[in-house]
């Protein structure tokens, strides 16, 4: 349960119902409402995206191992527990220790032995294969992080300077349930807005140690691969990282992990996110500014015409095959819909509708 909220539980604050269920729902910070089942995010529609959306991909070639076995029967929505900000620590490997706070030396053991939690909510933290700046990259060297849903890089981070990253970067950074306006900008206090502003420019009274830059990617796929939590999730992200870049290529999209071009889907490798017993997990970020089922913003995937907005949601996926990514890339990357959400859709949020799965 998210600390915003089990602090709105303690505030009292009212319960709303939702039309198309019987069941009371707490209205979170910041206006913020946990959606029930089916209306987080709109299901593909065939009469609206074509006969053949809620199909599989008939040129996939592509297979699981035979043995390849996960939970298709328990409930996957609501399950989730929420997070505020999502930090991923570029690595330059695709496996880890079983724990990643347990790499010694690391910013991610930093993380958790710096004594500071971050004051605007939960942190989840992902060690990524971005690649650090160093090809021969060692734990304790200076590496770089990306920040969601903000889209933020940060550069420069050392386990000595978490302390401070918390404070000027992830403090005052855009949340999960910061809300968003349809422009794509944060309705945020003026002051958090105002530091960070400072600190961007160096004009804050101690100086920041980072450099910081906006993602170049429009959208993001994150694919969990830790083989030494869960064998099925080293399995499955590099054969679904192959098939979702047969599909982005043909439409512009496709960026490696070294590919600066703004626009575009970065797929990324991280650790362990939970719930490897429905591998694969895969989480689809989608900056605003880009195409919604409403139709009223363009797609902004190709090299022009990119708009540089936060991450307005984040679909969470589970039980992904390959067979799956023709569909994931049409609506889910780029229209924001579910195509399977009774079977894969396990929770996310959307601050222009200010809408949360926990």
């Amino acid at each position: 349960m998210s600390t915003a909220f089990s602090a709105a539980l303690k505030r009292g604050r009212a319960f709303l119902t939702p039309t198309n269920s019987s069941t009371s729902v707490p209205k979170l910070q910041d206006g913020f409402t946990k959606a029930p089942e089916g209306a987080l995010f709109p299901k593909v529609d065939p009469a609206i995206d074509g006969e053949d959306c809620e199909h599989d991909c008939e040129s996939c070639s592509v297979k699981y191992p035979a043995k390849f076995k996960i939970d298709e029967d328990e409930k996957l929505y609501g399950h989730v527990n929420g997070w505020a900000t999502h930090m991923l620590v570029a690595t330059g490997k695709s496996d880890w220790v079983k724990d990643v706070s347990d790499e010694k030396g690391s910013v991610m053991e930093a993380v958790r032995d710096c004594g500071m939690e971050p004051t605007n909510g939960k942190l989840m933290l992902s060690a990524s294969n971005m690649p650090p700046p160093q090809d021969n990259h060692s734990p304790s060297d200076p590496t770089t992080i990306l920040l969601l849903p903000s889209f933020t890089i940060v550069e420069n981070v050392t386990p000595k300077t978490i302390p401070k990253l918390i404070e000027h970067h992830i403090n005052t950074a855009p949340t999960s349930t910061t809300p968003l306006s349809s422009s794509g900008a944060t309705r945020e206090p003026s002051l958090a807005a105002a530091t960070r502003q400072l600190d961007e420019l160096n004009l804050s009274p101690t100086p920041s140690p980072f450099t910081t830059r906006p993602s170049p990617h429009q959208y993001l796929i994150l694919l969990c691969s830790q083989r030494t939590r869960d064998a099925r999730c080293g399995q499955s992200a590099p054969l679904l990282r192959r098939e979702f870049e047969r599909h982005l290529r043909p439409l512009g999209l496709h960026r490696d992990l070294h590919d600066e071009r703004p626009g575009g889907v970065g797929i990324y490798f991280i650790s362990h996110v939970g719930g490897h017993k429905f591998s694969a997990n895969v989480m689809v970020y989608r900056r605003a500014g880009v195409a919604r089922v409403d139709g009223k913003s363009g797609d902004g995937g190709g090299e022009g015409g990119v708009g540089m907005g936060e991450g307005s949601q984040c679909i969470w996926l589970a039980r992904v095959r390959p067979e799956d990514c023709e569909g994931i890339v049409k609506f889910t990357v780029l229209k924001g819909k579910v195509v399977k959400p009774e079977r894969q859709l396990r929770g996310g949020f959307d601050r222009e509708r200010g809408l949360v799965s926990w």
